[in-house]
């Protein structure tokens, strides 16, 4: 075989190679929406039934942890752990950020909104965490290439999606005829727009902080499944400080076999642990820009599954008030 011949096989190879890389992060990252779709339609029943959030924050780390660990102590053992104070402080941010207070004021945002509202907001995250990443120069804007159009075309797309889903009132239908629809508790749940909006918005803030922590926590400490189970660690004890000093009571803090127990197993499992273990793998291969552009797609899941599980009106536009 030529040279020229030896080169072009390993070039298709290499092509090939690539290819199933990044059909693998796309699947991956399909997979996580999927992941947050069942996350916000079991949130909203449990938080409208009374279920005291940061309870349900510390509860589902501590099984994410458990869920993460037998990763950690597999894939990565015998690897270098250097834990220097460096690493400490990146890892506790990166729980604060885009564990604890993300989850917690999403949280908040979902009790007082709804599924379907609640998620639009994360389609800010893709333009904030992009143009963030090029002030912070941990990406290139790149205009010159197709890959930087495509994700400046993406981010405005996201931008407008979500003004326009914000802005425009349009009128309410239901998937069939409304009669036959179940009422559930969280459908005749007394929502706070207005209050609701601006906590949805800083929790958007504090997922963009996340996505740029995470990049710099995988320069000091790579190890991605040790990495998060230790920021679940952290996130556990920080929502169970936080939730102790705001509600203390025995009540708040009691779990039951009910769909409150169903949700932390599932928030913990599949939208905690396998969802960061796959945002991790794919900033590394795509960078911190990548995974928040498939953000709308948990939309469109959430608000066809809201409609036909909860009862919920389909709405194009937002709804046509504000209540405190």
């Amino acid at each position: 075989m030529s040279d020229t011949n030896r080169a072009t096989e390993e070039k298709s190879k290499r092509g090939l190679k690539e290819w199933f890389k990044s059909s693998q992060v796309l699947l991956s990252m399909i997979l996580v929406q999927v992941f947050v779709t069942g996350l916000q339609l079991l949130s909203r029943v449990v938080l409208v039934q009374g279920s005291f959030i940061f309870s349900l924050i510390a509860y589902r780390f501590i099984v994410a942890t458990i869920c993460v660990a037998p990763f950690a102590l597999y894939f990565e053992r015998g690897r270098t752990k250097d834990f220097t104070p460096k690493v400490w402080f990146w890892l506790f941010v990166n729980a604060l950020m885009g564990m604890t207070l993300a989850q917690g004021l999403f949280y908040y945002g979902l009790k007082d909104t709804s599924a379907t509202y609640a998620v639009n907001f994360l389609n800010l995250v893709p333009i904030c965490t992009f143009f963030t990443s090029i002030i912070f120069r941990l990406e290139k804007l790149g205009l010159h290439t197709w890959a930087g159009r495509a994700k400046c075309g993406g981010a405005i797309l996201c931008v407008g999606g979500a003004l326009v889903t914000s802005i425009y009132k349009g009128k309410k239908f239901y998937l069939g005829h409304q009669s036959h629809h179940v009422q559930t508790v969280a459908t005749a749940h007394e929502t706070h727009m207005l209050r609701g909006t601006f906590v949805l918005i800083c929790s958007c803030f504090s997922y963009t902080a996340w996505f740029l922590v995470q990049v710099q926590l995988l320069k000091v400490f790579p190890l991605r499944y040790t990495g998060t189970m230790l920021a679940c660690v952290l996130a556990a004890i920080q929502g169970g400080i936080i939730g102790v000093c705001i509600d203390s009571s025995k009540a708040a803090w009691k779990l039951e076999w009910n769909l409150q127990l169903v949700t932390i197993v599932y928030s913990g499992a599949l939208a905690t642990a396998a969802t960061f273990t796959i945002l991790s793998w794919a900033i590394t291969i795509k960078g911190p820009s990548y995974p928040p552009m498939f953000n709308p797609l948990a939309l469109i899941f959430v608000a066809f599954s809201e409609a036909i599980i909860l009862g919920e009106p389909l709405t194009v536009g937002t709804y046509e008030y504000f209540s405190f």
